[in-house]
């Protein structure tokens, strides 16, 4: 934050305002890609929610006059031109400079009377993350498509079991953000997958995360979604085993080790048995691979040892790299 030393009535007395007056930068962040039927609308409603924001709308490849619009309606308007949400919020990150993003979509499903209480809780309550949670209030009633409605249901519940959270919704695109988040945060999907990347991201750095119930509605009759059931859906999933192997190793080689060692004893025990009873081993293709088997098994839980290890060493240094940037960022703005 800016701050600035007040002014003084007379030796030794003080205006009756605080001696620092800080001045909190907050920037509404809107991805949007052909939404001209509701973007004006989404402006207006934070601009009043949020009337000391500036609010930024990163058109990705419009052809509908998004842009347009958007400016009319008094937005700051930039451009991504690589197509997809997950490299807009990275250009977003890397551009904007602000004390609180708040990042929402431009087809007019989250009301903004949410928008305070989110950006309260990072500004004041020192919250990395908070997280727009439309599980626990109207989604599942306002949304008409059921195959989503499973889909959040099974990313949620392989996320929180996973990393060992308890996010109550993990695709949303309504989230406030920290600076410190902002500019740590390392982002690697281009799709739709970006919100599942960061929840993971801040279980497994273990960020100060909050998730509060906001109110949700579907998309106006004549505006059409932009995210598959299904080809999306498989990108989250693969996003999801990724991160697992990239960020808990031992338990993702774990559990290949530990199929590949049963599959093996079950094939060694028969072959044992018999040996013990006639003396002979009858069965060579069967031993071998059994010992074949048992042989992978080990090599991955020695991969996964190693890469935990160095995923522990990446914690490490991203504590350190935390500390700094805060650091940095604090010179900067007194």
């Amino acid at each position: 934050a800016r701050h600035r030393q007040a002014g003084t009535q007379g030796p030794g007395v003080l205006k009756p305002a605080a001696l620092w007056e800080v001045h909190m930068k907050i920037a509404v962040l809107i991805p949007c890609y052909n939404e001209s039927k509701t973007i004006a609308k989404v402006v207006a409603d934070y601009r009043a929610a949020l009337p000391e924001a500036d609010i930024y709308v990163y058109d990705n490849n419009s052809t509908d006059h998004t842009d347009e619009i958007a400016r009319q309606a008094g937005a700051i308007v930039r451009y991504e031109y690589r197509q997809g949400k997950g490299n807009v919020i990275r250009t977003m990150f890397r551009e904007i400079e602000a004390d609180c993003y708040l990042m929402i979509d431009g087809d007019d499903t989250y009301p903004a009377e949410s928008a305070r209480e989110m950006v309260d809780l990072v500004l004041n309550k020192k919250v990395d993350m908070v997280v727009g949670d439309r599980l626990s209030a109207t989604y599942y009633t306002e949304n008409k498509r059921p195959f989503h409605n499973l889909g959040n249901r099974l990313v949620k519940r392989l996320v929180n079991t996973i990393f060992k959270g308890d996010v109550r919704d993990i695709m949303t695109g309504y989230r406030a953000f920290s600076y410190q988040f902002a500019k740590s945060f390392p982002v690697l999907s281009q799709g739709f997958e970006i919100e599942t990347e960061m929840t993971i991201h801040a279980l497994d750095k273990n960020l100060s995360l909050k998730s509060v119930p906001v109110e949700y509605r579907d998309r106006p009759e004549d505006s059409v979604s932009k995210l598959n059931t299904y080809s999306d859906g498989m990108r989250v999933l693969r996003t999801i085993a990724r991160l697992y192997k990239e960020y808990r190793p031992l338990s993702f080689f774990g559990l290949f080790a530990a199929l590949f060692g049963a599959a093996g004893l079950i094939l060694f025990i028969p072959v044992l048995a018999e040996f013990f009873r006639t003396g002979l081993v009858p069965r060579f293709p069967t031993l071998i691979v059994s010992g074949v088997m048992m042989t992978f098994a080990l090599l991955l839980l020695v991969c996964g040892f190693i890469l935990d290890t160095v995923a522990k060493k990446h914690r490490q240094l991203f504590e350190i790299n935390l500390n700094l940037l805060r650091l940095t960022h604090d010179k900067e703005t007194r």
